[in-house]
């Protein structure tokens, strides 16, 4: 019985032994995953090639990256080409320091429309008049205007043009107390533009340049109208002038945008 009882007592005792003993495995040492160094380094290198293409793309947009390959120079890309003139005009004007068209830049020119305040006698309409023009309501830019006529103040090879417009009505007057205006015959009548040309290497003789018109045979009671136009290159001297002839002047339309006149400079 006392053998038992010293028995159970070493149990016990061995058991707080176990509990209060030193442990017989080390604990493992807990590591740091190493898996975060490697997946923050693989981020860095992402972002880094990203920022370089974003550049890469900005400086070839921009133009600062151009591939050049020697074996496919003649075959250059058909932008590239086009954009070429209009770089080389820009660099030009930064070069000329962006000045703008003197007047000596402009070409000589000039266009006239007819006058309007201007009264041609019904005596005589068959014989050609020279047509008066309105400086004020044109312009003539490196030419010359004098009593109808267009002087040339510089040299070269110009484009003449004219063109004049006919008209005639006859309609009864509102006021019946008032005279009719005695009618005209048109019923064959003759609408002929000339424009001369007179040179100062042939001591101011005229040259006919141009001849148009046509014998209209119109109403005489209802309103008629008819337009004559045409134009030239000629070659011009300084000092020659130009001028527009027209048969029964008495008919024109005083209309600036149907009756003028003008010339410009193409070339030398």
């Amino acid at each position: 019985m006392a053998a038992t009882h010293n028995e159970y007592r070493g149990y016990l005792r061995n058991t707080v032994d176990i509990e209060t003993g030193q442990h017989r495995f080390h604990p493992v040492q807990s590591s740091e995953p190493t898996y975060r160094p490697l997946l923050f380094g693989t981020l860095a290198v992402m972002g880094l090639l990203q920022v370089a293409s974003s550049v890469a793309i900005l400086l070839h947009l921009t133009g600062y990256l151009q591939e050049v390959d020697l074996s496919t120079a003649p075959h250059r890309p058909i932008e590239e080409v086009q954009t070429e003139p209009v770089l080389n005009a820009l660099r030009d004007t930064r070069k000329r320091g962006g000045r703008c068209k003197t007047q000596r830049d402009i070409l000589p020119s000039a266009h006239l429309p007819i006058k309007r305040h201007q009264e041609y006698s019904k005596k005589g309409e068959e014989r050609a008049i020279t047509i008066d023009w309105e400086e004020t309501h044109g312009y003539h830019h490196r030419m010359d205007y004098q009593k109808g006529k267009l002087l040339v103040m510089e040299s070269g090879f110009y484009y003449v043009y004219a063109k004049t417009c006919f008209r005639y009505y006859n309609y009864p007057p509102e006021d019946s107390s008032q005279a009719r205006s005695p009618q005209v015959d048109v019923s064959n009548t003759q609408l002929i533009q000339y424009v001369y040309h007179e040179s100062i290497k042939q001591n101011g003789k005229a040259l006919l340049l141009m001849k148009t018109g046509s014998t209209m045979r119109w109403n005489d009671t209802s309103y008629n109208m008819y337009c004559a136009q045409q134009g030239r290159g000629v070659q011009l001297e300084e000092g020659d002038a130009l001028y527009v002839n027209v048969s029964n002047a008495w008919m024109l339309d005083l209309h600036g945008e149907g009756t003028y006149f003008g010339a410009v400079k193409l070339g030398n």
